[in-house]
């Protein structure tokens, strides 16, 4: 098995875009199954309401992780804005390991810090203030004890809000702020920084306290597959697959 690492994030799987499942499960299949470690950075699922929600597509992607965990590569899951409701149950069909919000891993030598991306979007109060109270474990608790088709229900209406919230915001918004990108970096002592969430892939270099860092903005899933491939003494490109 070679040296590699491997990050995706935001493939928002649903029964709405098959096309979407069968891109992640030939991944999983093929490239990733040759890598030491996967990240997945949230958001894999558009609406995940439980782990007890074995409908399709959770239920391919579950069986995919766990023959993947099974074949010896390691599997990290980070909560996004869409699947936070990703629990220990999840972890012990897959296989995957749950990291907190923010994690700082060792790439190679190299320590990097992986989230998903939405708490360095400081500007966007509303949302802050909303995914405070969301993740509390009193609002989880009381969410997941409704009926499975009641959360189904609250899960179509969620996306419905979200789509009309996020048409009365502007990008700048909505887009990770630089100060709170400088203060994660400064605060883990890491020079590089993976994420997702934004949908505006990119790789930017920057200064935090003077010194040279990179980060890195994972691509949603939308339009193709794209996979950060890490390998040993920092060598990293960007893979876009159909």
């Amino acid at each position: 098995m070679p040296q590699e690492t491997l990050f995706i994030s935001d493939l928002h799987l649903s029964a709405a875009r098959p096309d979407i499942t069968r891109r992640f499960l030939s991944f999983i299949e093929t490239k990733a199954k040759e890598a030491q470690a996967l990240y997945i950075l949230g958001d894999l699922f558009d609406a995940y309401i439980g782990d007890d929600d074995n409908s399709s597509p959770n239920r391919e992607a579950k069986a995919a992780l766990k023959k993947l965990t099974d074949n010896g590569t390691k599997v990290h899951f980070q909560h996004g804005n869409r699947d936070f409701l990703v629990g220990r149950r999840f972890c012990e069909e897959t296989g995957a390991e749950l990291l907190d919000d923010y994690a700082v891993i060792d790439l190679y030598g190299e320590q990097a810090l992986v989230t998903h991306g939405d708490l360095l979007c400081t500007d966007d109060t509303l949302y802050q203030a909303a995914r405070l109270r969301v993740r509390s474990e009193a609002w989880k608790h009381n969410a997941l004890s409704k009926p499975l088709f009641v959360r189904q229900l609250y899960a179509r209406w969620y996306r419905f809000k979200s789509g009309l919230d996020k048409g009365k915001k502007t990008l700048e918004i909505m887009d990770a702020n630089p100060l709170a990108i400088s203060a994660a970096m400064r605060q883990y002592g890491v020079n590089i920084l993976i994420h997702g969430h934004t949908h505006r892939p990119s790789v930017n270099e920057l200064e935090v306290d003077g010194k040279p860092a990179r980060r890195f903005v994972l691509a949603e899933w939308n339009t193709g597959g794209q996979v950060l491939r890490w390998q040993a003494e920092s060598r990293w490109n960007i893979e876009t697959f159909a």
